[in-house]
């Protein structure tokens, strides 16, 4: 067996170069290569994690809770291994413990930090058993793909239920998400946010969970965070909300930075991000709760997170000619909407890139789109100065502002992403929005580290981690 798996390593390190070398992004390459040649690379990798695997599943914010919960561990002191730039399938697994491997097939890690693709979980969880698994939230995504939401939450259900010990990190606020503790009996930890904390008036969302998950009746909602997070009972079985272990409150937003006010067993601590948007504070609590059950201290945890910048279109921040342009990936109606708000909050004129593709990873059915509240960005397009479309799918892109009640005379259509993405910038708004499908982030990214550079957040406005 050894033979075997350094041989694939040698392989799959070979793979990795060339790609490098050739411009190729090619980071699930190398797991392709390793698999083909020993199956079991992943399994006989994984197994030298001397403390344990932490696996991120669910539908948005895998890459940013993962790579939050890596900051948190390094700060700690551990080592680890993580795939980082968020390919998630069963080979872009199998390359983040390649890429850490020396040439004799050893890691030395303490932790492995993975962040696992929904469909891809029970594959996962096969050839490796975690220690901890964190599930974020449940919402539609790329249907000709994943099919009902109703499949991927019983996908992750069943392979959860097939694991024979493992902690359960998981949202208290999604009621999908939340039914995890009864429906596998593992033991759970929960984290969730207080009510009435948006200081932006968010979207018309659409609910993905009108339905208890238990016995099928209609979940009553004393208040909503976004689409079915909130707090939510059913009158038929006694399903609702459960308390969170790790809670967060006094929500504050000030430039390019979040805060909170976390509570959590024997204390409360004042936690800070260098990146915004609402959503991102659900991603900071669930690496907070990783850190609490691995016994790192608060203050650690705290510098971990206040640490994190954002991976590649995770509201990525970048300047040109003293102006923000800040890049963020959009892949279904949940995650557009949040974008949507964060755009809307941020202060002053903006000028809109949207680039939509239809490749396979993008997903073929592009009929999602007619399900995110571009009508809410409509009746509040006063302060966009123009939107550019482009991507193969920018004329459908542009059509759908349009019925949205967008002016005509704010919408144009640009083939070439360059281009496009040169027109956004040199519009007159203070700041650049651009919106991106997961196939067009990359170009978009490339194209953006030649015009603009990355900004290095600061803590505009808002108190020291204390």
């Amino acid at each position: 067996m050894r033979i075997r798996l350094i041989i694939a390593i040698w392989a799959a390190k070979l793979a990795a170069f060339l790609s490098q070398k050739f411009g190729w992004k090619g980071s699930s390459l190398p797991g392709v290569v390793a698999r083909k040649l020993y199956q079991g690379t992943l399994r006989d990798l994984a197994s030298q994690a001397r403390k344990g695997v932490i696996m991120v599943t669910g539908t948005n914010g895998k890459t940013t809770t993962n790579n939050m919960i890596a900051n948190v561990i390094k700060a700690g002191g551990f080592r680890i291994v993580v795939n980082q730039e968020g390919a998630n399938l069963i080979t872009g697994v199998t390359a983040a413990f390649v890429r850490y491997a020396n040439w004799l097939g050893r890691i030395n890690c303490d932790y492995a930090l993975l962040e696992v693709d929904e469909a891809s979980f029970p594959k996962v969880v096969n050839e490796v058993k975690p220690q901890i698994v964190v599930v974020n939230n449940f919402f539609r995504d790329q249907l000709d793909r994943y099919g009902e939401l109703d499949k991927t939450v019983q996908l992750v259900r069943d392979a959860l239920k097939s694991l024979p010990n493992v902690h359960l990190v998981l949202n208290a606020d999604d009621p999908l998400v939340a039914q995890m503790q009864s429906t596998t009996g593992h033991l759970a930890t929960y984290f969730g946010l207080a009510s009435n904390q948006r200081n932006d008036g968010g979207t018309k969302q659409t609910r993905e969970s009108r339905f208890c998950p238990h016995c099928g009746q209609e979940l009553h909602y004393d208040y909503y965070q976004y689409s079915q997070l909130g707090a939510y009972s059913c009158n038929g079985c006694g399903f609702r909300r459960p308390q969170p272990d790790i809670a967060a409150d006094e929500v504050e937003t000030a430039g390019t930075m979040s805060r909170c006010r976390v509570s959590y067993p024997g204390g409360a601590a004042i936690l800070s991000l260098k990146t915004q948007g609402f959503y991102n504070l659900y991603n900071a609590l669930a690496a907070f709760t990783v850190g609490h059950l691995l016994e790192i201290t608060t203050e650690t945890i705290l510098v971990g997170l206040l640490n994190y910048t954002p991976a590649i279109g995770r509201m990525e921040t970048f300047i040109y000619k003293n102006k923000p342009a800040i890049l963020n990936l959009v892949k279904n109606p949940t995650g557009y909407n949040e974008g949507l708000a964060t755009l809307l909050n941020i202060k002053g004129t903006k000028n809109v890139f949207m680039a939509v593709n239809d490749n396979d990873a993008d997903g073929r059915d592009i009929s999602w789109l007619w399900d995110v509240d571009f009508e809410y960005l409509a009746e509040h397009h006063h302060n966009i100065e123009g939107f550019v479309c482009s991507g193969l799918r920018g004329e459908e892109m542009a059509l759908r502002l349009k019925y949205a009640g967008v002016p005509l005379e704010k919408i144009s259509v640009i083939k070439d992403m360059e281009q496009a993405i040169k027109e956004a910038l040199k519009g007159p708004g203070q700041t650049t929005y651009l919106f991106s499908t997961y196939t067009a982030l990359w170009a978009t990214q490339k194209i953006l580290l030649g015009l603009a550079d990355k900004e290095v957040p600061h803590a505009q406005g808002l108190s020291s981690v204390s």
